[in-house]
């Protein structure tokens, strides 16, 4: 990797911070703080140069663009900022006395003793398959990211970030006040290592004010228009199927697990929808919604309304899509609900009943709260699905318009790729939406994964 005169700068600023952040925790763990120090130098060091490699260190070049220069810092930055992680980790891990202490006083009758090479010899098959069909693909994606590839053609050329960077539009006030909040940000997330944790509750809601004002000015600021109103659909669209499949999914497994006739049979037909694939759903649905032949404008003309234009109109497409993936979707949710309600204790509704509750009572404090586990789980699998699976459905339904009211990410994905034949472009775009769905499962985890509650 070619080492430029402004990068040194960086490197400097990256490996005191490193070392001041794994000094830190080696004194939390009653450690040498200079061996932290020395540790977090060579994350600082490592890190960065773990990005730039393959890269060549190209955003730094003297003829770079502003954007791709800064686009680079990030990278840097983002690099160092991982390492330190995974080297703080690790030192906790090998260095906790009382969590090593802890584990090798704990020992259950019959466990199983080995080599130590013999689990990694059991999961050697596991291995294989995650390299060739997971890492190997993720790091083909990210060469392809870099380069200007056109689908059948035989030569490449090197484009740096650029296919990345075309997406963005900044200007210098906007990118004066991110960092601004990029600052405070940082700050607060410092602040919290510097005082005791009851201390620092206080910052916390700062602390996520920055993060989501940061979010809003680079989708609203930062964001070049067309893709802004990709990134609006996929996060809208995505919201909605995730919000709307699982209160739905919620009431009608509530529902049809109410003591009736019939009801095995009938919950049978409540999950059937999921059987179909997402291309299926959208044909039946661009049957029922067509503004011409549709039977919804036939339903509406019966009552003397006048017929909606559902595939034209922007807003009422995305509701077509929505309601589309939710049907979907549906028989999935009320499956592990109705799976999820059978485990409800009953002598807690019992006793709740005697209390006095009422049934919605009985259902917010007493079923609800035993469905978390359950609700957690479907939540990551309908993000998933609203992120990555609605592709079919928005083809056959309307194809990302009208006027790109329903191109999502995977949509444009799947447009340059194939149909424009721009892989270079397809692959950065890829890479965007992996990153971001992996921030909001993180977020997920973060928040709604601490209120989950197993067991009664």
């Amino acid at each position: 990797m070619t080492i430029y005169s402004n990068m040194l700068p960086f490197f400097a600023l990256s490996i005191l911070l490193c070392a001041g952040y794994l000094a830190y925790t080696y004194r939390g763990l009653r450690r040498s703080i200079f061996a932290g120090a020395a540790v977090g130098a060579v994350a600082g060091a490592v890190g960065p140069m773990l990005v730039m490699t393959p890269l060549n260190a190209c955003t730094f070049e003297p003829e770079q663009d502003n954007i791709d220069y800064w686009f680079g810092v990030m990278l840097f930055g983002l690099g160092a900022f991982v390492l330190a992680l995974a080297a703080q980790w690790i030192s906790k891990y090998l260095l906790d006395k009382e969590g090593r202490s802890s584990l090798a006083t704990d020992t259950t009758a019959g466990a199983f003793q080995a080599n130590p090479l013999t689990p990694f010899l059991l999961l050697l098959p596991t291995i294989v398959i995650l390299v060739i069909f997971l890492y190997y693909p993720l790091i083909e994606t990210f060469r392809l990211s870099t380069l200007l590839v056109r689908l059948g053609a035989p030569r490449t050329a090197p484009r740096c970030v650029s296919n990345f960077t075309t997406y963005l539009e900044p200007d210098g006030f906007t990118m004066t006040a991110l960092a601004l909040v990029i600052g405070f940000f940082a700050l607060g997330f410092v602040y919290r290592f510097l005082v005791r944790r009851d201390q620092y509750a206080f910052m916390q809601s700062f602390i996520m004010i920055a993060m989501f004002v940061m979010i809003a000015m680079f989708f609203d600021r930062v964001l070049e228009e067309d893709y802004r109103l990709v990134m609006f659909n996929t996060f809208f669209i995505a919201a909605a199927i995730v919000v709307g499949g699982l209160v739905l999914g919620l009431a009608i497994a509530y529902l049809a697990y109410q003591p009736i006739a019939g009801a095995n049979l009938y919950r049978t037909l409540l999950i059937w929808p999921y059987a179909i694939s997402p291309a299926i759903s959208g044909i039946i649905f661009f049957v029922i919604f067509d503004p011409v032949s549709g039977i919804a404008n036939h339903i509406i003309e019966l009552f003397g309304g006048e017929g909606l234009e559902w595939i034209k109109d922007p807003w009422l497409a995305r509701g077509t899509i929505i309601a589309a993936s939710i049907w979907k979707t549906l028989g999935y949710n009320i499956l592990f609900y109705i799976a999820g309600l059978q485990t409800v204790p009953k002598d807690l509704l019992e006793a709740a009943q005697i209390d006095g509750a009422s049934p919605w009572q009985r259902f917010r404090n007493v079923v609800i709260p035993a469905l978390s586990p359950i609700t957690f789980f479907l939540i990551v699998t309908n993000i998933t699905y609203a992120f990555f699976n609605i592709f079919g459905t928005i083809d056959f339904m309307t194809r990302g318009g009208p006027v790109g009211a329903t191109s999502v990410s995977i949509y444009e994905i799947v447009q340059l790729g194939i149909r424009q034949k721009d892989l270079g472009r397809a692959a950065a775009q890829s890479l965007v939406l992996f990153v971001l769905v992996i921030g909001v499962t993180w977020f997920q985890f973060r928040t709604s994964g601490r209120r989950v509650t197993y067991g009664a």
